[in-house]
């Protein structure tokens, strides 16, 4: 028998369905929630293609309007089941959930021919639908935390590229040149960034020996480039996996959600958890 952390009302049940993956009902809603999300991707990218919007405007209209209230229902109850509103208003998610949900109700603001480019552009934030689907990757959260924990590395490495791509590129200027395609340090730059990351485009490339020489140095410096934030990434998610393991339940009152395994109150506010 399911013990509710106030008393059981309907509050207490959708916050339960809503906000909580170890309930049956939980796990329901969170695979058509899932659905729905893929769905509307799938609708906004059938819309970009002309032939078959022309085709089925209509369909693709009414189905985003279906989409939409979903969404507005979801985003609204999400609100009134927690005790603390703008705990989740403000969140991350609170914020995509928003802008999942704004963009058809503005476009009827907009009205008229001149108003074409707007809606062209506001259909795009239909998009950001799809940053729903972080909430439900479990690891999404271990790669956040490692992210956050290797920013100050990563933008020491960004920083040493940025210094190493001033130096390539002024050396390139100076030894090919703008007979060669080299016309100024800042396209030189451009030059030895495409060269370092190994994507070269071949628009602008060495001529004499030795540019081709130093040329062949950054490509052989691009392939270590290219492996050190990944390491850096890597090992943070090593000691993110190491921490102890957090579950699923959701505070009522703060909307915190990182609780470690059989915690009776929440570790932000001090809330009695609901548990079985």
């Amino acid at each position: 028998m399911k013990t509710y952390f106030n008393k059981e009302n309907w509050k207490t049940k959708l916050h339960d369905i809503i906000y909580e993956a170890d309930t049956k009902e939980g796990k329901w809603f969170d695979i058509i929630l899932i659905l729905t999300i893929i769905v509307s991707i799938v609708l906004v990218m059938l819309e970009s293609i002309v032939s078959f919007d022309r085709n089925y405007h209509n369909f693709l209209n009414i189905a985003e309007w279906v989409i939409t209230i979903l969404f507005t229902i979801e985003y609204i109850v999400r609100v009134i089941t927690i005790k603390k509103p703008s705990s989740y208003i403000f969140s991350f998610y609170g914020i995509i959930d928003l802008l999942a949900t704004i963009p058809k109700y503005i476009s009827l603001i907009f009205v008229g021919t001149h108003a074409l480019v707007a809606l062209r552009a506001l259909r795009l934030l239909r998009v950001f639908r799809i940053l729903k689907l972080a909430r439900y990757l479990g690891a999404s959260k271990t790669l956040t935390t490692a992210l956050r924990s290797s920013r100050t590395k990563i933008a020491v490495f960004l920083l040493s590229v940025l210094v190493l791509t001033i130096i390539l590129g002024t050396i390139m200027y100076l030894v090919e040149g703008p007979k060669n395609g080299f016309t100024s340090i800042p396209y030189s730059m451009y030059w030895a960034i495409v060269t370092l990351t190994t994507v070269g485009y071949g628009d602008i490339s060495p001529h004499s020996p030795l540019g081709q020489f130093i040329a062949s140095i950054v490509m052989i410096l691009g392939y270590g480039i290219i492996a050190v934030p990944t390491g850096i990434v890597t090992s943070e998610m090593t000691k993110v996996d190491q921490l102890p393991h957090t579950n699923t339940q959701h505070c009522s009152h703060c909307a915190s959600d990182k609780h470690l395994d059989n915690s009776k109150y929440c570790s932000n506010c001090g809330e009695k958890l609901n548990y079985e």
